[in-house]
């Protein structure tokens, strides 16, 4: 169904205020971009604290309503509902719906990693070369979760796993994908010869999303699915962490503590300028260490001692 869409400017101070009247009247959904994303100068964020909510200091807020909200009384409720606040820059327009999941996967086309990686949408048919038998293919839905394939940190995670399949090491080993997503890159290992994968997230969503992913690729009974409290306690000889430079640093010793001796580790996430932090958090756990780039973003990987 189409909707009526209300935006208006306002500042980062302003925000909760703004946020709340329109959730008071009835707004089906709220979303905040920055005021200035055009500008050479803009400031993204990358890496929010636990539990922060950064946002930009000058910010539009734009709100959705059911099609055919009368103007003139929704106007009316907001002035109500915080007399306070200036509603005299709202602007509306009218929004046809349309499929968000469908209209992003028509976007989406099979990526290929290293050697003999796919990363192939679930409802494509599968490319040349990704038909070969020794192909490794995942079919991927990505849903709610982080994980195509399509962001940089995924693919050096990903390109770490097909090279480490063409020297043998994942052979029947045991993988911990830490901060699954989408559960893409223990699906990658399982293809590639894995012999069982673990995925960690602190995501409902990333859990369901990645059990949905195993059954869809045939390997459910060789991926096991947790939130961090629901871990068990385990060693592993291939570990891969696609999180945060912040969250790598601050869980080390959780991460560390899941590589058996001579495990090797690969750690993405990282924006370039953050490598060193990292590496200095890892110094006393890993030798061979290398750094690879692609874009802004970073792979550091290494083999526990």
């Amino acid at each position: 169904m189409p909707f009526l869409e209300l935006s208006l400017p306002c500042t980062e101070q302003q925000q909760p205020r703004y946020e709340r009247a329109l959730e008071d009247v009835g707004a089906l959904a709220v979303t905040l971009v920055d005021a200035h994303a055009d500008a050479p100068d803009e400031q993204a964020i990358f890496e929010p604290g636990v539990g922060e909510q950064p946002l930009w200091g000058e910010m539009v807020l734009t709100a959705l309503f059911e099609a055919g909200t009368p103007r003139d009384g929704l106007m009316l409720a907001l002035h109500a509902t915080d007399e306070g606040l200036d509603w005299s820059r709202a602007s509306f327009r009218d929004v046809e719906d349309q499929d968000w999941e469908r209209a992003w996967m028509d976007q989406y086309e099979p990526l290929k990693f290293g050697a003999r990686t796919w990363i192939v949408p679930w409802n494509h048919e599968l490319p040349e070369g990704a038909d070969a038998p020794d192909a490794a293919v995942v079919r991927l839905d990505p849903g709610l979760a982080f994980g195509s394939g399509t962001h940089p940190t995924t693919a050096l995670c990903l390109q770490w796993l097909d090279a480490l399949a063409n020297d043998g090491v994942l052979d029947g080993a045991r993988v911990l994908d830490f901060g699954c997503g989408s559960g893409i890159l223990a699906l990658a290992a399982l293809k590639l010869g894995a012999a069982d994968a673990v995925g960690v997230d602190n995501d409902p969503q990333a859990v369901t999303a990645t059990l949905d992913n195993a059954e869809r690729n045939g390997v459910g009974d060789r991926l096991a699915v947790y939130l961090p409290q629901d871990e068990p306690a385990a060693t592993y000889l291939v570990v891969v962490a696609n999180i945060l430079a912040t969250a790598l640093i601050d869980l080390r010793d959780v991460i560390v503590a899941r590589c058996a001796p001579g495990a090797v580790l690969a750690m993405s996430g990282i924006l370039a300028g953050q490598e060193d932090d990292v590496i200095a958090a890892y110094a006393d756990a890993l030798d061979d260490v290398q750094v690879e780039r692609i874009e802004d973003w970073v792979r550091v990987s290494g083999r526990r001692r």
